[in-house]
């Protein structure tokens, strides 16, 4: 058996650019590692949720760690986690950001946001003017984590089904009323509605005048990473909500910042790979937002750059003892202006008795040609698992996890 290496560069995947001779930054990009990597190893592309799906990376990173959706307790609770912070199952949470708006034809459009570093102080003390309030049984607490953002804690018997009154759109930001998804979530949303009332009030001739609430959820009873797929290990990656990731599955949480230089963020991490592999780790998960980030420029040739510098990192995977998966868990195009896209990621995995499958090159287009095919988000821990020979025999129940794929860490015997 072998260990699992996983080096997920957010946003990664693309559309193509007629600036970039009609292919995508990946496929304009000179990679002569990621090539190399392509040439040794088998490929194909990933939809994290399905094709056409332009998931957020929280809700495409769960599909691809093998968790249902009926298990993802929201993003707000990975936030929480994240900071640090305790989470009662008891109660659900959304993640609170505070906000300046104009008025326009009857409506409260979104204009902007708190600058960090220049109005983190005014940001909070307006946030602990709002920190406690009650609606009709329903305790409505924040916890400020910074920049005028905070975790909204709504105890008392609240339902998390319900909308964002700031839906992300790109093109337009106005507040929206909370509404119920189900009848059973109508008390929450119309409280959520009166608490949006009551905090403009207490904000009433502030800068920042609203707080916008989204990413509902509650914590879920799910199994750990170990329980369902046998394997542990870390995740490292400078985000907060990842962090959570980590701690909501299981993994061990590595706080690795990003700079403005992708290759040595990357190199760190790769540095960190071989070591966590010496010390015996089965499951390491590296992730970097640089390609995202630059996908959110809309500027093709951006994007071509960066791609070009975190394959100046990827000169010494360990594929000689592990097997190694690089990937990316959506598209962020750098056109049009979207957030993020539905369309297909590129992958390879490579490694001991991993098959040479033709492709020779990285890209969305040579990829999509590999052996792998198409795969979705909950393939990808089933193909992982079955590369590194820790495939669970569909044959046999030695474990009683649900949605298992491999086999448990810890076998529990029979006592005599």
């Amino acid at each position: 058996m072998y260990p699992i290496v996983v080096v997920l560069l957010d946003g990664l995947g693309d559309r193509a650019h007629a600036s970039l001779g009609g292919r995508t930054a990946n496929e304009a990009a000179a990679t002569p590692n990621l090539d190399a990597l392509a040439a040794a190893g088998s490929c194909g592309v990933l939809y994290a949720v399905g094709p056409g799906r332009a998931p957020s990376s929280e809700v495409a990173h769960w599909s691809m760690f093998g968790y249902r959706p009926e298990e993802f307790p929201g993003r707000a609770v990975l936030e929480a986690l994240g900071a640090g912070q305790e989470v009662d199952p008891a109660d659900v949470l959304a993640f609170a950001a505070l906000r300046p708006t104009e008025e326009r034809d009857g409506a409260l459009w979104l204009t902007g946001r708190p600058r960090e570093g220049e109005d983190d102080e005014e940001a909070a003390a307006l946030v602990e003017r709002c920190a406690e309030i009650e609606i009709d049984g329903l305790r409505f607490r924040l916890d400020h984590v910074g920049r005028g953002e905070a975790i909204l804690r709504v105890s008392g018997g609240a339902d998390d089904r319900v909308t964002d009154s700031d839906a992300f759109f790109r093109d337009r930001y106005p507040v929206l009323k909370p509404q119920a998804v189900v009848p059973e979530a109508g008390r929450t949303a119309r409280a959520a509605e009166e608490w949006t009332r009551t905090v403009r009030e207490r904000l009433s001739g502030e800068r920042f005048d609203v707080i916008t609430i989204k990413w509902w959820g509650r914590l879920r009873p799910a199994p750990t990473f170990a329980e369902r797929h046998g394997v542990s290990g870390f995740l490292a990656a400078s985000s907060r909500f990842m962090q959570g990731l980590a701690h909501a599955v299981g993994l061990e949480a590595i706080e690795l910042g990003e700079t403005d230089d992708p290759t040595a963020d990357l190199q760190e991490r790769v540095v960190l790979i071989h070591e966590r592999l010496e010390a015996g780790d089965a499951f390491a998960f590296v992730h970097v937002k640089a390609a995202d980030e630059a996908g959110h420029t809309k500027e093709p040739a951006i994007k071509q750059r960066t791609i070009e510098l975190l394959d100046a990192a990827l000169s010494d995977l360990p594929v000689d003892r592990a097997v190694v998966c690089v990937t990316g868990d959506h598209a962020t195009p750098a056109y049009p202006e979207v957030i993020h896209s539905g369309d297909p990621v590129p992958l390879i995995l490579a490694g001991p008795g991993v098959r040479a499958d033709g492709v020779r090159s990285f890209g969305e287009l040579d990829c999509a040609a590999g052996i792998l095919g198409h795969l979705r988000g909950p393939d990808l821990m089933p193909v992982l698992l079955n590369a590194a020979d820790r495939p669970l025999f569909l044959g046999s129940r030695p474990t009683p996890f649900s949605g298992a794929d491999g086999y448990p860490s810890i076998l529990e015997p029979l006592r005599p």
